[in-house]
């Protein structure tokens, strides 16, 4: 009989222990099987500058994940535990998983590396990047032809809350945070009226969007990055302005040259907060375009070499490894001088020889 060779990725659910005995009863269904048990690894641990520590803590937490659906899965082969192979493995340790579709396709690689037929997946799994994961994983799965089931579960699951409890410091921090907007916005933020509307209007975002707008207390890092952003937004609407004019002047000026390329940087930036900011960051600035991130990769549309020059430079994610990390990150190398760049559609070879030579036919 052939055996059954299935693949779980798992994380901390509610459904973990009904997903563990489902599986094991799926791989042994044919008499003998083999289940792996994978923890996949939230983008950050494979950045390269998580503190020791934390790393370490990271490991264990997932060492000791994977030993518990180890035991279980021993527990439920029962008298045909000789029968069930388990195996063990971590993800995206050495690989930066960004999205649900990385995270998919090191899924596929390990179905493909070890000969497994399928994954299952738990009805609650979340590996940590983004959130809830899986139907976006799911769909991921389906466009790339990968095997896939959703486990059985044998009890109803029970979701997540989505909304996380406040504090006082969260509701403090989203009170001052609408406060200020709203009297940044105010025809006369002098006028006591303002202030009074000001305050009510604060109160009520504060009550009902404190528990989305912090996952967790606000400490002083978070007030160090949000008072950089009063540097940094300045900084790039300049970006914005002197790429508007370089842009309006070939418009204005066809005998310029227009070079559209697109090109694949890798930013020394880390987390999805900081990524999502430079991606967006580029595309406000015209002449680029982030296509897609894909790992720890951007894919940029660039319009002329002026503006990929400027890309290569890394002005911008220099920018943002200030806000986010603090002075000290701004003396990383450019994206230029790492070698982190690519442009992706290179000049064609000898193309001006060839106008020239169908010029003199």
């Amino acid at each position: 009989m052939s055996a059954n060779k299935l693949l779980v990725p798992i994380s901390e659910t509610e459904t973990l222990r009904q997903t563990v005995e489902y599986a094991v009863s799926e791989a042994l269904a044919d008499g003998s099987g083999t289940v792996r048990f994978v923890v996949v690894h939230a983008p950050d641990v494979a950045s390269g500058d998580v503190p020791t520590t934390e790393l370490r803590r990271d490991t264990e937490a997932a060492d000791d994940l994977l030993s518990r659906a180890e035991i279980w899965a021993e527990e439920d082969a029962g008298d045909d535990s000789n029968a069930l192979t388990i195996e063990t493995n971590h993800v995206g340790l050495e690989e930066y998983l960004f999205s649900p579709e990385d995270v998919a396709r090191a899924l596929d690689r390990e179905l493909q590396a070890r000969e497994l037929d399928t994954i299952v997946l738990d009805p609650e799994y979340d590996p940590g990047v983004g959130s809830p994961l899986l139907r976006p994983l799911a769909n991921e799965l389906d466009d790339l032809g990968i095997s896939y089931e959703i486990a059985s579960v044998t009890r109803q699951t029970r979701r997540g809350p989505l909304l996380t409890g406040s504090s006082p410091l969260r509701f403090g921090a989203t009170f001052v945070a609408s406060l200020f907007f709203y009297m940044l916005l105010a025809a006369n933020p002098f006028y006591w009226f303002e202030w009074v509307t000001g305050v009510m209007a604060a109160t009520i975002v504060a009550v009902s969007m404190s528990r989305l707008t912090f996952s967790s207390d606000p400490d002083s890092s978070t007030l160090l990055v949000v008072l950089r952003h009063f540097v940094y937004v300045p900084y790039l609407l300049w970006e914005i302005i002197k790429s508007n004019i370089i842009v309006s002047a070939v418009i204005l000026r066809p005998s310029m040259p227009i070079d559209p390329r697109l090109t694949k940087v890798r930013p020394a930036v880390w987390g999805s907060l900081p990524v999502t900011v430079l991606a967006n960051s580029i595309t406000l600035t015209p002449g680029t375009l982030t296509v897609r991130v894909r790992g720890d990769h951007l894919y940029v549309h660039t319009l002329l070499p002026s503006v990929r020059e400027d890309l290569f430079e890394g002005g911008l994610e220099r920018a943002v490894r200030f806000v986010f990390y603090g002075r000290d990150a701004m003396a990383i190398p450019t994206p230029q001088e790492r070698g982190d760049t690519e442009n992706l559609q290179p000049e064609a070879e000898n193309e001006d020889e060839s106008d020239e030579t169908e010029g003199d036919q």
